[in-house]
């Protein structure tokens, strides 16, 4: 079974160590059309008590998004991201006790975010969007969460699909690195995210949870978010009846099992209680493993 290794990320505020146990971030959408209702939370006051909820029921990590980024999504600006995520920010800050990752690919809304308490930088593009984003986590001393996504939201599952998905996972987060240490940012400050459902196609993501010791030869925390995502529907329902998102609990719980146990530090989830004890549980198998 795979060694997964351990690391200390560096924070403004703490320092996480990751590998000891896996970390549950939990996912809160101030957005009125990301995927799955259940995260979705599209008015500041309503999304500031399920942050609460969140961090209460065992969430490591908060991670708020202000832009759906569903497949087919259209993208926003800067200035109706920052209207949805701001206050929510402004209202939190200096309550949790728990560390806040902003989910945006653009300069102007994390700068916003640092001030009012991010610590995390979550970007799906890898550095591809705002070439301005590094410069921004490197100065704030902030971290960095690289995602590997083929094309963009609104067209990522027209294809052309990669002929080897963790290839093209890895070449492509190579790039993202080289960016990010080009900027200045230390390697005790960045995480890798494979991009379950960005721009694979349905059992590339399969593939690309099966595959992940691979990536974590590249020596870097992994970040897997799979919850509740559409190949998880189409597996458990078929393309011509997919599940739908609110039926995917369980699918989703076999999906972040095989992520731990393939070297995932963090996973990025709906269901947080939930989650936790699916985690407990594959962390007793790793050590066990381990101790064998």
């Amino acid at each position: 079974m795979f060694t997964r290794s351990r690391y200390r990320l560096r924070l403004p505020s703490r320092t996480l160590r990751l590998g000891e146990r896996t970390l549950i971030m939990g996912i809160l959408n101030v957005t009125p059309d990301s995927f799955y209702g259940g995260g979705r939370y599209a008015d500041a006051q309503s999304a500031v008590r399920r942050a609460f909820e969140l961090e209460q029921a065992g969430a490591d990590i908060l991670d708020i998004g202000g832009e759906s980024t569903r497949p087919g999504a259209d993208p926003i600006g800067a200035e109706e991201e920052l209207a949805r995520v701001l206050p929510v920010l402004e209202s939190l800050q200096g309550k949790l006790r728990i560390p806040i990752s902003l989910d945006t690919q653009k300069a102007t809304v994390a700068e916003a975010g640092l001030r009012n308490g991010v610590e995390i930088i979550n970007d799906v593009s890898g550095l591809r969007t705002d070439p301005q984003l590094a410069g921004l986590v490197r100065s704030r001393g902030a971290a960095l969460i690289l995602m590997h996504m083929r094309g963009a939201p609104r067209s990522m599952h027209k294809g052309p699909f990669a002929r080897d998905v963790m290839r093209d996972v890895i070449k492509g987060l190579r790039v993202s690195i080289t960016g990010a240490r080009r900027a200045g940012i230390p390697e005790s400050k960045l995480l890798l995210d494979p991009g379950v459902g960005f721009g694979k196609n349905y059992k590339q993501n399969f593939e690309a949870l099966a595959r992940l010791p691979e990536l974590a030869r590249l020596g870097y925390p992994l970040v897997v978010g799979a919850s509740r995502k559409m190949f998880i529907g189409w597996a458990l329902g078929g393309e011509r009846q997919v599940w739908p998102a609110e039926k995917r609990e369980w699918g989703t719980a076999a999906a972040v099992t095989t992520a731990i146990l393939n070297g995932a530090h963090i996973v990025r989830v709906h269901d947080v209680n939930e989650m936790s004890q699916v985690a407990r549980i594959a962390d007793s198998v790793l050590s066990a493993a381990s101790s064998a």
